[in-house]
């Protein structure tokens, strides 16, 4: 059937709440996909971080049929294999103690405040206590995850939302301190700022405000759903910083494709917080979801997906680097390794258009960023495409 022919269709039964682009996907194979006529696309968006294996991984996709003719669902009223082996490698990757899987990331953004509330409530028994987030963050767009988010263009068409949250300045740590009561009761941040416009986390930044909820028995909730899973070179994007959340929320790559995420906390939080009928969920950790993590961890390690990713990630960091010495409408580059941002002083939307018709698939971030988020197993040659493609979109934007 004809693109033209099926996008239509799908104005008649899908709400129309994405702007997507005007081509209709079919299938994948590594680090290109194809769409329903044929023409072959580079991947540098990974369906937003997160195809981290591309597409067609033969061991991947084996271990997900096998699950499907094994069992597929039970409920969370029985134990069931996959998700326990899921999780003890979930937890040994992370270096936390104990996993709740979700559905989305979203929802581990819900579970993780819910656990933060729970921990505080225990303590004092109050319901007034509050937590501080980021402006220009991005957790998800469920009314909780909502309320966390540092964008009032998302939040303010559903307000008023639960909880009482309070926003402090990404990387100004007297912002955060300026919002410290009693009755904070957590810090949630991404480790580096995805849809805000790729902007990591300083050091010294992430560091004093851990130092914070040590002295204050504030938790850190730690945002890992876009830049970890070996995103940035480290399994999580926090461990090269060496500074340890007490909860942490992962989704996206965690999957590769099959919906899930989780939240995963330190021992003190999970014996101190949320007990049997406080938080459930009937898909979340099924056995094929589970099937699926398990399969993941196995080949990042196997493959060794990170060190890969410092290699590739470092060449194209050098690459952008060159693109925006050679280019005017590039204002700054920013990101670590595989999860890359240009700032742009043309609308960045355009380039994207443009790339599409390049057989270049990269998508926005914050305020006029051109994200590149691709799949983590690209080579240097599909850095090498893509830098050919996206230089001649930038001179055909440039020149008018």
């Amino acid at each position: 059937m004809e693109a033209t022919v099926l996008m239509e269709q799908a104005k008649q039964n899908i709400l129309h709440t994405y702007n997507r682009f005007p081509i209709v996907l079919d299938h994948g194979q590594g680090v290109y996909l194809y769409d329903t006529d044929g023409k072959k696309y580079l991947d540098f968006t990974a369906g937003i971080a997160v195809q981290a294996l591309g597409y067609g991984d033969q061991e991947y996709n084996e271990a997900l049929k096998a699950q499907i003719d094994k069992l597929l669902h039970t409920s969370n009223l029985y134990y069931n294999q996959p998700i326990i082996d899921a999780a003890e490698k979930l937890c040994a990757a992370s270096g936390l103690d104990y996993a709740f899987f979700t559905n989305s990331g979203a929802e581990a953004v819900e579970g993780a405040i819910k656990t933060a509330k729970k921990y505080a409530y225990l303590k004092d028994g109050c319901t007034d206590h509050e937590i501080i987030a980021m402006n220009q963050s991005f957790h998800g767009r469920t009314l909780g995850a909502l309320s966390v988010t540092g964008n009032a263009h998302y939040r303010e068409p559903f307000e008023p939302l639960p909880g009482i949250v309070k926003f402090a300045d990404y990387n100004d740590l007297g912002s955060v301190k300026a919002l410290i009561t009693e009755k904070t009761c957590a810090i949630i941040m991404e480790t580096v700022q995805g849809e805000g416009g790729i902007y990591p986390a300083e050091e010294e930044f992430l560091r004093a405000v851990k130092e914070i909820c040590v002295k204050n028995d504030i938790l850190l909730i730690l945002d890992e759903i876009q830049c970890g899973m070996g995103r940035t070179g480290e399994m999580f994007a926090w461990q090269a910083y060496d500074v340890k959340p007490d909860l942490m929320v992962t989704a996206k790559a965690l999957g590769c494709g099959v919906p899930v995420g989780a939240f995963v906390m330190t021992k003190k939080v999970a014996n101190a917080s949320l007990k049997p009928g406080d938080h459930g969920t009937t898909y979340g950790g099924n056995p094929f979801v589970g099937a699926a993590v398990s399969k993941v961890f196995d080949i990042f390690a196997q493959r060794n997906l990170t060190a890969h990713v410092k290699e590739i990630g470092g060449y194209l960091e050098t690459q952008l680097e060159q693109l925006k010495s050679e280019y005017d409408c590039i204002a700054d580059r920013r990101g670590v390794r595989l999860m890359q941002g240009l700032q742009l002083n043309i609308p960045v939307g355009d380039v994207a258009a443009k790339a599409l018709q390049q057989g270049l698939l990269v998508i926005t971030a914050g305020n006029n960023v051109l994200r590149f988020v691709p799949p983590l197993v690209i080579e240097k040659e599909h850095v090498d495409e893509m830098m050919e493609k996206i230089k001649v979109v930038l001179s055909s934007v440039t020149e008018h």
